[in-house]
């Protein structure tokens, strides 16, 4: 009887002899982590054993790079995995942990949909504390704020951070508030922007986290960008990135001149409507970092740096395919195109039927919605 699958999906992985970041198919099994080159292989590259296994989160290792865990086996060889954005982290985390446990008690593998708690009786869910204050009607709220001749947009103070902490009884006092914020930034949670935020997070203050109203911070997957005297071509450029993702993930592209298929990490934005897909082995702070200088010296969202290119959605046609350009059936179906008001074609590939329908219902709502 084979293993039970957990969970699959594309993830970046570092190469165990080189240290070299590639995206990899990887299947969570109750007994194994195992990891391909492609979703169609039929044999993996390689096999991670579960048992006696220990799993580390978030994992610092390699600076700027967000999103990280590590997997040491018992022969002590670690093993380390970046997803695409927190959520999904969070969930192969959990299930990993999960499968590692029921392993050493000798237990199936089943899911319960339990809650977890936001604060724990030694410690603090930084995750679920995060989401929290994403909340659109009881989280934080996003502001435009002005600084320096700039305005930073999407943005919140803090001391605004302290404030809802303590409103929220999530913590006792503001210095306790204060060690929850600086985790909350150490772990990417939160982004600063503008000097004394990032001076303060780079070392130069007593504490990375600032309770500070003139000391500005930011959702890492929210619209932030900075506005300052610029060209028109960077007002135009920061444009593409000021909508509100919607949906990010792995797909496989297919290329427009050579016709291969490469694995890709896209993100969704509405208003203005924009597909950007970038490389997932080269993306440092990962698809949900997004701020980078421009030639001007002012910041717009990026992914750590530049996107491979961009699809502009509005008034573009998606639908599902059955076979690529060339006429010839893919190995794996899932294939859908988006057609651009310019009749330029892009030919997508998602690893199963969901995930290609809620790609396409999510184009389609964008390219209504955007600009």
């Amino acid at each position: 009887m084979e293993p039970k699958r957990i969970r699959e999906g594309y993830l970046v992985k570092k190469g165990s002899m080189f240290s070299t970041w590639k995206p990899m198919w990887v299947v969570l099994l109750e007994d194994g982590i195992e990891f391909y080159k492609k979703k169609s292989d039929n044999s993996p590259k390689g096999m991670i054993p579960l048992k006696g296994s220990t799993l580390a989160s978030p994992c610092q290792d390699f600076g700027k790079r967000m999103f990280v865990w590590k997997i040491t086996t018992t022969k002590q060889q670690d093993h380390f995995f970046q997803a695409a954005f927190l959520e999904e982290r969070d969930a192969w985390v959990r299930d990993i942990k999960k499968a590692i446990k029921c392993i050493e008690g000798g237990q199936k593998f089943a899911r319960k949909s339990t809650r977890r708690s936001i604060r724990l009786p030694e410690t603090v869910d930084l995750g679920a504390l995060y989401l929290s204050m994403k909340d659109t009607e009881k989280g934080i709220k996003e502001l435009n704020l002005e600084k320096d001749k700039k305005v930073f947009n999407h943005c919140f103070t803090g001391n605004g951070v302290i404030d809802w902490l303590v409103s929220n009884k999530l913590v006792r006092n503001r210095q306790e508030g204060l060690m929850i914020a600086a985790s909350l930034l150490s772990e990417g949670y939160l982004q600063p922007a503008g000097d004394l935020s990032k001076n303060a997070a780079d070392g130069i203050a007593e504490n990375p986290f600032l309770d500070n109203p003139d000391a500005f911070y930011f959702f890492p997957d929210s619209g932030f960008f900075c506005e300052e005297n610029s060209s028109d071509d960077d007002v135009i450029l920061r444009e593409e990135f000021r909508g509100v993702i919607i949906k990010q993930g792995c797909l496989l592209k297919q290329g427009h001149r050579r016709k291969n298929w490469k694995v890709r990490k896209f993100v969704l934005r509405e208003d203005p409507a924009y597909l950007h897909y970038y490389d997932p082995a080269g993306c440092r702070s990962s698809c949900a970092s997004w701020t980078s200088k421009n030639s001007a010296g002012g910041e717009h969202q990026g992914s750590g740096e530049d996107p491979l290119g961009a699809v502009h959605l509005r008034g573009c046609v998606v639908t599902s395919v059955e076979s690529n350009p060339d006429g010839k059936k893919s190995d794996d179906e899932n294939l859908f195109e988006i057609i651009t008001a310019d009749e330029v074609h892009y030919y997508l590939q998602a690893a199963t039927p969901k995930e290609r329908t809620e790609w396409i219902k999510a184009i389609q709502v964008a390219s209504r919605t955007g600009k």
